[in-house]
């Protein structure tokens, strides 16, 4: 059966790819573009099944009405997937408050924007699959990024307790973590800072060479990631967690031993803080 998807930002990279796989598997794809040039040759690629629209997940209004018109010329959206977004590299002290709101309006509020105005179809029929791609900065930082980290945990806590609130509604939804991809992430769409502070040069600015070392040859591959996205789509028990990269794998699990670590260590100290005589956990 025949699903329709709604993509943001599918003009190039890992939404471009998962639009390519969807149409390949003959469905029928909404993309979300903000350059008019980019319309023909998103369409071209399965004509009357790619149907691109222009919209900034930044507007509102604009959201909602590109959301009611598809839903009138096509049908109900089947699957949402949260893909606009860009990287913002510069050290916490480096980046401007201008840069960091910028940051937070694209890569959470526009999610936002884009799971209002499709969450109320979804509800009616009590169905429906949401993929928010965050990254796997959004469950582990890096010294560089860290604004841009902060935007994407905050679309994790956001996945999170979105799952908890529509799972009885017969929505599913996961969060997609990708590692290093070969994409435009680090190269044309990323963001730096102005005015670089060399104390962070062995710091940030360590990372944010790195970035520019690894870009247009990382190991990860759009297409087997669009592939993995398409395969928990078709399940029906999704993972609430998909990351996709073995760098992304290695970066959670260091997470997570250095967290259970200090778990472990201040114990005590963390039991220790109740009212005498209640219970030590609530």
């Amino acid at each position: 059966m025949s699903r329709l998807w709604f993509i943001t930002g599918v003009s190039t990279g890992l939404g471009r790819a998962i639009a390519e796989a969807a149409l390949a598997a003959g469905d029928t794809v909404v993309g979300t573009l903000r350059d008019p040039a980019a319309s023909p040759a998103f369409e071209a690629l399965a004509p009357g099944r790619a149907h691109a629209v222009l919209v900034d997940v930044r507007d509102e209004d604009g959201v909602r009405g590109v959301v009611a018109d598809v839903t009138t010329r096509l049908g109900p959206i089947d699957v949402l997937v949260n893909n606009a977004g860009y990287g913002l590299a510069g050290a916490i002290e480096e980046v401007t408050l201008a840069q960091a709101r910028a940051q937070f309006d694209v890569n959470v509020f526009g999610v936002l924007n884009v799971l209002r105005a499709v969450l109320p179809g979804m509800r009616a029929r009590r169905s429906g699959r949401i993929l928010n791609i965050t990254s796997i900065g959004g469950l582990t930082a890096f010294s560089g990024v860290g604004i841009y980290n902060g935007s994407k945990f905050a679309v994790e806590g956001i996945s999170e307790a979105l799952r908890m609130e529509v799972a009885h509604l017969g929505i599913k939804v996961t969060a997609v973590e990708p590692g290093s991809f070969r994409t435009d992430w680090a190269g044309r769409s990323m963001v730096h800072v102005d005015a670089p502070i060399a104390d962070y040069d062995a710091s940030a600015g360590e990372f944010r060479r790195s970035l520019h070392a690894r870009d247009g040859v990382q190991a990860g591959d759009p297409r087997k990631a669009a592939a993995a996205i398409l395969r928990i789509v078709d399940d029906a028990d999704p993972p609430q967690h998909l990351l996709l990269g073995p760098d992304a794998l290695a970066a959670l699990e260091r997470k997570l031993a250095r967290v259970q670590a200090d778990v472990a260590r201040w114990a005590s100290l963390s039991s220790a803080t109740n009212h005498d005589g209640a219970g030590e956990r609530t």
